[in-house]
């Protein structure tokens, strides 16, 4: 593809006033954070017109951005688990996850039986509710915590994925998304009614 063919079909004129806005509710839902959001969306945009000539029109102009996000937001991701030390009981996890669940036919025990949460409904009025609490209670986890259940279920990243980004063994994986799991079903159970 030649210069004049891509001058056509990437414009980085327009990429502020066309994907800004997009870009920046991308990261701030990962991130939770206003202003590394923003300065994210810059490098967003710095990287991009540094590789611009690699830009080969396979895919639009928005999702090869986004893809570039993507990328800085798991290098935030890796840097504030880099930042935490992190030993996870494995046998602590499995002691906790006894407690819930009935060891014999695996179901829940009574004291530990989720709620009924009322998304059953389609009022979505009280989806746009349930969304806002979810996202609180997402920012009470730890900052490993929530990169980890981000990438694995907002992202949709694989485990062995998420286990190479953020340089974790699958079993640290799997006790950090059971904790995850376990601690935003009790703050929903908590602030949902």
């Amino acid at each position: 593809m030649n210069l004049e063919t891509k001058e056509l079909t990437v414009d980085p004129r327009q990429w502020v006033s066309k994907y800004a806005d997009y870009l920046y509710n991308y990261a701030l839902t990962r991130l939770n954070d206003e202003d590394i959001a923003r300065d994210l969306v810059q490098d967003t945009f710095l990287a991009a017109l540094e590789k611009i000539q690699s830009f080969k029109g396979e895919s639009s102009e928005r999702t090869w951005l986004t893809a570039i996000l993507k990328y800085k937001v798991i290098d935030i991701y890796r840097k504030k688990s880099a930042t935490i030390l992190l030993k996870p009981d494995v046998t602590q996890a499995e002691k906790e996850q006894d407690n819930f669940f009935n060891t014999e036919d695996g179901h829940w025990n009574a004291e530990h039986r989720p709620i009924l949460l009322g998304v059953e409904d389609n009022d979505p009025l009280h989806n746009k509710e349930l969304a806002h609490i979810l996202q609180l209670c997402m920012h009470k986890l730890p900052a490993l915590w929530l990169s980890v259940f981000t990438m694995k279920h907002v992202d949709g990243e694989n485990t062995e994925m998420i286990c190479t980004s953020l340089k974790l063994s699958t079993s640290n994986y799997w006790v950090i998304i059971h904790r995850a799991k376990l601690n935003l079903r009790a703050c929903l159970q908590r602030n949902w009614s």
